[in-house]
């Protein structure tokens, strides 16, 4: 359920796009605000001081990712980026400089809906988690313990501290850069060679069908996202 009553901020120079997501999203509790502009977006930001952000990338005046940056000067808000498929690039810097997820028009409210409950659920926490239980998937993160099904998977100490990663964002998207800089350092940024090889390892030993992944999604061109599957 959401938090009754979150505030969210939509900036979105589409009049449709702000209509649509303000009758949707009104319906589930929450509270809006929305802007056309980039410049109007950081203003309303200010002043409506919302619980999460959804930003279109292309606005009239500022572009998206000036105003993320901007943004992130002086709040760690949760920002949703709304973007089209074609801009693959676009979506990896968003996520580079701080957003949290994308996602691609046109969407189904409910993939929105659910992007949001992600965002704002780790927004809330203060805490790390010492175990993150996915499913039939187990981390535990103080005896770097992985469980599948109640037995223990062997891993090697890359493997672990790329699924401990992915864990501790799940459900969100985390890009090749942003895995590649926190296991290997900033020098590997590019080895993207690496995370293949490694995510290919890993989901031999937690997915049912390695060639079906149920846990470690992948997002073309971006990065990978580890959901938890019923």
């Amino acid at each position: 359920m959401p938090a009754k009553g979150a505030r969210i901020l939509i900036v979105d120079d589409e009049e449709q796009i702000r209509r649509l997501l303000k009758v949707a999203l009104g319906g589930h509790d929450y509270q809006i605000d929305e802007a056309a502009s980039g410049q109007d977006g950081l203003r309303q930001a200010a002043i409506f001081h919302p619980d999460l952000i959804i930003l279109d990338l292309s606005l009239p005046d500022l572009d998206g990712l000036s105003v993320l940056e901007r943004i992130r000067e002086w709040s760690q808000v949760p920002v949703i980026i709304l973007t089209v498929q074609e801009h693959e690039d676009q979506k990896i810097k968003a996520l580079d400089s701080g957003a949290d997820d994308y996602i691609t028009k046109p969407f189904s409210m409910g993939e929105l809906l659910a992007r949001i409950r992600v965002a704002m659920r780790h927004a809330a926490d203060t805490e790390d988690e010492p175990v993150i239980i996915l499913g039939d998937l187990s981390i535990d993160l103080a005896h770097r313990l992985v469980t599948l099904k109640g037995k223990e998977l062997k891993l090697t100490p890359t493997e672990y501290d790329i699924l401990k990663n992915l864990a501790v964002h799940s459900g969100r998207v985390l890009t090749h850069k942003q895995l590649l800089c926190e296991i290997w350092g900033k020098e590997y940024q590019n080895e993207t060679h690496y995370l293949r090889v490694y995510i290919g390892q890993l989901r031999r030993k937690i997915e049912p069908d390695a060639t079906r992944p149920r846990y470690i999604i992948t997002e073309p061109g971006v990065g990978y996202r580890l959901v938890a599957k019923d």
